[in-house]
């Protein structure tokens, strides 16, 4: 069964509705797929009901955007459901958002000399009852100054760069907790996306050619055991191997180091919207009968 579980909608900083990604996942020829926004579950009883509409299978999920530190690991959860424990997170996440936007915005404009304001943060924030994301910052520094959002974003406004904050993230820790608080299962997001660098060699790695940058990125995931060993203990679940950026190396060890600690094999796209990097469907991810199954024997899963 070919499976996309990780696809983001306007519900976080996609492009598409839930029910315009199920039409999508439908023509790219994907049986399962999961909506995966970030912070919020808000958008996967639409996505639950076109799946059903387009005779395809679907999980609830969400991606929780935690931080250890100043670097992003960010924690899937699958088979979730709108509790107590939900409630309270996404209350949270709804401040926090706020708060570190806010943060953004005055460092943007101290950085670039402009003079944007929260409006032009909420132009592209169409859902108002989902946490406000930094993408949307992003996304205004963008149009203002005439840059590509992707170039303006790796130079400015990663960990390192003159706009970043780290302002009020919750920890992999506390994504995994509440993940299990509302029925679901952990999953680590894209390993090899994971930069386990310290200050100064972020700091070398934005001065580095590409070439250095490729050394970079094999000392970060050299580290990736130590990050595995923390937080298997805290109750992780799964590892998202299969992911358009990883490697074959990255993918195979990833999977294997799953497989030995019996952990679930999960895969996905992360599409937001057309890019020429990220496609429905890609990289070809078919999970195995028992991942299938405990997928698909959460609540709302169809």
């Amino acid at each position: 069964m070919r499976a996309d579980l990780h696809l983001h909608s306007v519900f976080s900083d996609g492009k598409y509705s839930p029910a315009e990604l199920a039409s999508l996942v439908k023509r790219e020829g994907v049986e399962l797929f999961a909506i995966t926004d970030h912070d919020n579950l808000l958008g996967c009883g639409e996505g639950e009901e076109a799946a059903r509409a387009l005779g395809l299978r679907f999980v609830h999920g969400w991606e929780i955007s935690s931080f250890r530190g100043e670097v992003k690991v960010h924690v899937l959860g699958y088979g979730c459901e709108i509790n107590d424990a939900y409630r309270a997170f996404h209350k949270k996440r709804v401040e926090a958002g706020k708060v570190r936007v806010s943060d953004l915005l005055r460092k943007a404009n101290d950085y670039f000399g402009i003079d944007l304001t929260m409006d032009d943060v909420e132009a592209y924030h169409v859902r108002k009852d989902t946490p406000l994301h930094d993408l949307y910052v992003i996304k205004a520094c963008a149009k203002r100054l005439g840059r590509r959002l992707d170039e303006l974003s790796r130079e400015v406004f990663q960990r390192g760069g003159p706009v970043f904050s780290e302002l009020c993230r919750p920890t992999p820790e506390d994504a995994i907790e509440v993940i299990h608080a509302t029925g679901g299962v952990a999953v680590l997001a894209h390993p090899g996306r994971i930069f386990l660098w310290s200050d100064e060699e972020t700091r070398l790695f934005r001065a580095a050619d590409e070439e250095g940058k490729e050394e970079f990125f094999r000392l970060s995931f050299s580290r990736m055991p130590l990050l595995l060993e923390r937080l298997l203990p805290r109750g992780l679940d799964g590892i998202e191997c299969h992911y358009p950026t990883h490697t074959a190396s990255e993918t195979e060890w990833l999977a294997d180091y799953a497989a030995s600690h019996g952990l679930m094999i999960t895969g996905g796209s992360d599409f937001h919207a057309e890019n020429g990097r990220n496609f429905i469907g890609k990289p070809d991810f078919e999970p195995d009968e028992g991942t299938c199954e405990r997928l698909l024997s959460t609540k709302g899963s169809v």
